[in-house]
């Protein structure tokens, strides 16, 4: 079994957006004995708060005009504290992704593991969205080596086409993925009615860099 890595939080900042209440003061005291720096702002984030290891946030009387991001796009984990348990309110802590929740009114303990799985939970979405953005211009890539291709083939021969393809990339010494952009982007200048390879042979010189 793999063990996750139990991160060291010293040091590190909170910023706790709540209403002054008892439940900030709670959230304070077990932060502070964890050896976090915290900071208590109401009724929006200031700008420093981008900088911060963690946000507390009301999601009772919470609203999206309170975060300096788009909903669900926060650079740093987020802790949803949820009073209230109505659907809309859950929905909304939801829709910005919080990472982990406190249930009010927060007593002495619950604090430390809401960070940890915060933690956890904010590494995992960042390490997927990282994933999915590597597989779609993956996707991309192919898309425009296809395109580059069928420039080059005219319909006719793609393995020589994707042959000259390489060769080209090889004289323009850039990989095969800039190669073919930057022959898509001929293509796309020379319009339907020109010829986009130059002489029947596949000269690699018909295309210059």
């Amino acid at each position: 079994m793999t063990r996750a890595r139990i991160p060291n939080l010293g040091g590190a900042r909170a910023f706790i957006l709540h209403r002054p209440h008892p439940t900030v003061q709670a959230i304070t005291r077990q932060l502070s004995a964890i050896g976090l720096i915290t900071v208590d702002c109401w009724p929006e984030l200031p700008p420093g708060a981008l900088a911060a290891d963690f946000v507390f946030f009301d999601a009772d009387l919470g609203f999206d005009e309170q975060f300096p991001w788009k909903a669900g796009e926060a650079p740093m984990p987020l802790v949803a504290l949820i009073g209230s348990e109505a659907p809309g309110r859950i929905e909304w802590a939801l829709s910005h992704k919080a990472d982990a929740q406190l249930l009010k009114p927060v007593g002495n303990a619950g604090v430390y593991s809401a960070l940890l799985i915060a933690r956890q939970s904010f590494e995992a979405r960042k390490h997927l969205a990282g994933e999915i953005a590597s597989l779609r211009q993956r996707v991309a890539e192919r898309q425009t080596i296809v395109r580059a291709v069928a420039a080059l083939s005219k319909g006719s021969d793609d393995e020589r086409a994707y042959a000259q393809l390489r060769s080209l990339a090889m004289s323009w010494q850039i990989s095969v993925e800039d190669a073919a952009r930057r022959i898509v982007a001929m293509t796309s200048e020379e319009g339907p009615g020109e010829e986009a390879t130059g002489e029947e042979g596949g000269d690699d010189q018909s295309y210059r860099a």
